[in-house]
C-alpha cells in the first residue's frame, strides 16, 4: 500500500467530502489503458492528448481514486462519494505527491545527470547499491517532469537508497527534478552537446546541468566530471561539498591504467585497487568512477563494490555487444541515443577493440543540435580513422560526417535508404567483422540491429 485516501486528503484539501479514509492505494498511474489494483489515476494534459478524457476507462482498468484539474468538467458517470481529489494542475499534482512520498520514506536519495552517460551511470551506481540496500532506481529513461515523480512514486517502502536520473532539455527542468528528489548525493557525468539548440551553448548546458545543486540536501555532495572545464569552477550559495572525478591528476579520485577488451572496461581506482566493468569505453571508467566514489562515502565493501560492477543490469541499445545471424559478426548496438560526444566516444572504442581485421561505423543524425548541426556533425569525422575500415552513414545531416572523412583508406558511403545500407553492410560481414550501430534514437536504428542479429532462440541452442 502506498496511500490511504486520509493521507491523499492531507496532500490535496480540495476534493469530495465523503470519502472513505481507509480505502487503500496501491500504485500511482498515468495511463488509463493499464490494469490497475486499486491505482490513483493522474491524467495529464499534454500536447496531443487530455488524460481527463480516459477517466471512465481508467476506472474500469481499476482506478479507485482521481486527481483532478479543477477546470476541466467532471462526467456526470462518476459517484458523488467516488475519491476525487481536485487541484489547480495534475502535472503539479503529480510531482506534489512525489515530492510528499519521498520524504515520508526518507531514503538516502542519489540523483544523476549529465549529458551523456547518466543512464549508465544510474545502473552502476543502483547495481553497487543494490549489494548492502533495498535500492530503488530509474527505470528506463523515466527521467523527466512525469517520469522522475512515477519513479519515486512506485518505490516500496522499505527502500533505503532511491537512484533517480534527472533529464531536461531547457532551463528550469533540473531546477523542478531536484526539488522534488532533494538529492543527498549529486553527480554530473559530463557536459557534452545534446539539447543545445534550446540551450544555445556548452556554457548554457553546464549551466542547466548545475541546477541539480538546488535542490541538493544540506551537507550533500556533488561528484563531477573533473577533467570537465566547465566544471572547474563552482559557485553556490550554500556550502556544498564537490568532488571530481576523472582521469586528470589533480582529481580528488583519479582513474588510471584504462584497458579496453571484448569483455570489459578495466582500470585502477583511486585507491589503487584493479576493477572492471562489463561496459566497452574508457569513458565507462569513469561512470564507474563517480558510482565508486558514492558506493565509498555510504562506506559500501570493496568486496561489494566489484560484485556490484559486475552484477550490472545495463539498459537496452546501449552498447550491447551482439551477434549477427549470419557469419557470427561483433555487433554493438549503441542505437538508444547519441549526441556528438557520445558518437566520437563510441567510435573511440570500436578503435581500441582487438582482435577484429574489418572495423564497420554504422552512423545516422544526431537530433537536437539546432544552428550548430552542420559543425557538429563534421566534428565527429575527425576522429574516424585506421582502424575503421568502412563508414555507412543515413539521415540528413550524417552525410556531412563521410563527406569530411580525412582518411582515404576508409570506404566512406552515404545512403538514402535503410534497405540499400543493409544491402552493403551484409557483404562485408565476416566473424572477424566488427559493426557499431550509432544514432539518435528518431532515426530507429534498432530496426536495423534486429535485422542482422542472431535471435535470442538461436543464441541458446
Amino acid at each position: 500500500m502506498l496511500f490511504t485516501v486520509k493521507e491523499l486528503k492531507y496532500v490535496f484539501t480540495n476534493h469530495h467530502e465523503s470519502l472513505d479514509d481507509s480505502l487503500a492505494i496501491n500504485r500511482i498511474t498515468t495511463d488509463s489503458r493499464l490494469k490497475t489494483d486499486h491505482a490513483l489515476f493522474i491524467p495529464i494534459i499534454g500536447d496531443q492528448l487530455n488524460g481527463h478524457d480516459y477517466v471512465e476507462q481508467a476506472i474500469e482498468n481499476g482506478a479507485v481514486a482521481i486527481v483532478w484539474d479543477e477546470k476541466e468538467e467532471l462526467p456526470p458517470s462518476i459517484p458523488r462519494d467516488f475519491p476525487v481529489f481536485f487541484t489547480e494542475d495534475t502535472t503539479a499534482g503529480l510531482q506534489k505527491l512525489a515530492a510528499y512520498y519521498r520524504d515520508e520514506i526518507n531514503p538516502i536519495v542519489i540523483g544523476i545527470t549529465g549529458s551523456n552517460g547518466k543512464t549508465t551511470t544510474k545502473d552502476l551506481v543502483a547495481a553497487i547499491m543494490k549489494t548492502t540496500y533495498n535500492t530503488h532506481a530509474t527505470l528506463g529513461n523515466l527521467n523527466n517532469h512525469i517520469g522522475l515523480p512515477l519513479t519515486i512514486l512506485s518505490m516500496p517502502r522499505d527502500t533505503e537508497v532511491l537512484v533517480l536520473e534527472l533529464g531536461m532539455s531547457g532551463f528550469g527542468e533540473i531546477d523542478v527534478l531536484t526539488k522534488i528528489a532533494k538529492p543527498d548525493y549529486a553527480v554530473i557525468t559530463n557536459i557534452g552537446e545534446s539539447h543545445i539548440e534550446y540551450l544555445g551553448s556548452r556554457e548554457g548546458i553546464a549551466k542547466a546541468k548545475l541546477e541539480i545543486i538546488n535542490g541538493l540536501k544540506e551537507g550533500g555532495t556533488l561528484i563531477v566530471d573533473g577533467d570537465e572545464p566547465l566544471l572547474q569552477d563552482i559557485h553556490t550559495d550554500d556550502p556544498v561539498d564537490i568532488i571530481r572525478c576523472g582521469f586528470n591528476a589533480d582529481n580528488e579520485f583519479r582513474l588510471r591504467d584504462v584497458d579496453i577488451t571484448v569483455g570489459g572496461t578495466a582500470f585502477t581506482d583511486a585507491h589503487g585497487r584493479h576493477l572492471q566493468v562489463p561496459l566497452l569505453g574508457k569513458h565507462h571508467a569513469k561512470n564507474a568512477g563517480f558510482a565508486l566514489q558514492i558506493a565509498e562515502l555510504l562506506h559500501i565493501s570493496k568486496e561489494k563494490r566489484e560484485a556490484g560492477l559486475q552484477a550490472l543490469a545495463h539498459s537496452a541499445m546501449r552498447f550491447e555487444l551482439l551477434k549477427s545471424k549470419q557469419h557470427q559478426a561483433t555487433v554493438v548496438n549503441d542505437s538508444y541515443n547519441a549526441s556528438p560526444t557520445s558518437m566520437k566516444a563510441a567510435i573511440e572504442v570500436i578503435k581500441q577493440m582487438e582482435g577484429f581485421d574489418t572495423k564497420i561505423l554504422v552512423l545516422g543524425d544526431v537530433l537536437e543540435l539546432g544552428e550548430y548541426a552542420d559543425q557538429l556533425h563534421r566534428s565527429i569525422a575527425d576522429v574516424i580513422s585506421s582502424p575503421i575500415t568502412h563508414l555507412y552513414t543515413y539521415g540528413e545531416k550524417a552525410k556531412l560526417i563521410t563527406e569530411n572523412v580525412q582518411d582515404s583508406e576508409i570506404q566512406c558511403k552515404h545512403f538514402g535508404t535503410k534497405e540499400a545500407l543493409m544491402s552493403e553492410l551484409n557483404q562485408h560481414l565476416t566473424e572477424m567483422s566488427l559493426v557499431l550501430f550509432k544514432a539518435s534514437r528518431g532515426l530507429q536504428f534498432e530496426t536495423m540491429v534486429e535485422d542482422i542479429v542472431m535471435e535470442q532462440e538461436d543464441k541458446e541452442q
